[in-house]
Formats: C-alpha cells, sequence, structure tokens
C-alpha cells in the first residue's frame, strides 16, 4: 500500500482561483488554523459584513469608543455564520480559549477577548469574525487537486496592514501572480 503525503497547510492562505463557482468563497482569502487528517478550518479575512463592531458590544451591554464600534465584523465563512472568533496577532496575553497558530497570529474564541478590546486592552491588530470555512477529511486535498484554491504562506501584513478589498491581489503578489491575469482554466503541459 502506497504511503499517503499530506501537507499541512496551517498558517497559510488560501487563494479562490477566478473558476470557484461556490458564491461563499469568490475572491476569498482564507487564513487556515487547522489542518489535518480530519479536516480543516480557516476564517476569511478580506469579507468585511455590514454588521458593525458596535451591534456585538451593545448586546454584552459594554461601553466602547466610537471608532472602534464602527468597524465591520468580518464573515468569516459560511459554518456557524452565528459563532464568533477573534483573529488576532499573538501577544503576551492569552484569553480564555486562546490558541496560538503562529508566532505572529492567534485566535480566540471566548467572551473574555471581547471585554478587553471593547476597553481597548485587547490586541492592537485583530477583527471580529461570524462563522468560519471548514473541510471534511480529504475536501480541501480534493479542492486544491481541482485547482480551486492557490496556497500561498500567511502574512501578518496582508492580514492586518492591508485593506479588505486589496487582500486578495496582495496575497497573489506574494508569490508572483497577477490576479488579472490568472485563468479560469487549469492547464496541463
Amino acid at each position: 500500500m502506497a504511503e499517503k503525503h499530506s501537507v499541512n497547510l496551517k498558517n497559510q492562505f488560501l487563494l479562490a482561483m477566478p473558476g470557484l463557482q461556490d458564491p461563499n468563497f469568490a475572491h476569498a482569502v482564507i487564513y487556515i488554523c487547522e489542518h489535518n487528517e480530519d479536516g480543516a478550518m480557516g476564517i476569511t479575512i478580506n469579507q468585511p459584513t455590514d454588521i458593525p463592531m458596535s451591534r456585538v458590544f451593545d448586546e454584552l451591554e459594554l461601553a466602547y469608543s466610537e471608532e472602534l464600534g464602527r468597524k465591520p465584523l468580518l464573515s468569516g465563512g459560511p459554518v456557524q455564520r452565528e459563532r464568533g472568533f477573534v483573529l488576532h496577532k499573538t501577544t503576551a496575553t492569552h484569553w480564555e480559549s486562546t490558541v496560538e497558530i503562529s508566532a505572529d497570529i492567534s485566535l480566540t474564541a471566548s467572551r473574555d477577548i471581547i471585554l478587553d478590546i471593547a476597553r481597548n486592552k485587547g490586541p492592537s491588530d485583530s477583527y471580529l469574525t461570524l462563522g468560519y470555512a471548514g473541510w471534511g477529511a480529504g475536501q480541501l486535498e480534493q479542492e486544491l487537486a481541482d485547482n480551486a484554491w492557490l496556497t500561498i504562506p500567511a502574512d501578518p501584513l496582508i492580514m492586518f496592514g492591508i485593506p479588505f478589498n486589496e487582500r486578495a491581489r496582495a496575497a497573489a503578489a506574494k508569490i508572483g501572480f497577477d490576479l488579472d491575469r490568472l485563468s479560469i482554466q487549469a492547464g496541463h503541459a
């Protein structure tokens, strides 16, 4: 029996190829938080919603700055859209459910980080997202084989320093691709 070789895409970006038909992922840049033999989980980093963070703070009856309240929530993906996650730069502070994905990036899904963000005591670079992108065992690998995604090394600058609408282009440029020149057809030499 042949040995199965797998690539772990944790701490990588997935960039949706132009031919990807799923409207949930058109033009998406997804940060992969976990990838193992059981599947993968990631957060879309370039799809802001029309929902401001003030809605979350108001529901939790928290005081917050007007500027912070105007920041948009991100659509993290189509799975469990009612569940919130905070994708943030890794800090010395760890909240109740913080998972360090890399030396630079962490993910927290507990209320304590929201309280700290409202009080300006949270991570300096963070996004509150609703939902996540998920794949079952072998599903992401098959989508990669079908040329649905381009894999790119993750870059905190793209995640936190580039406007949402420019992140896909910046991610593609990181590996020398121009999005305008990518074809929806896969080719084989």
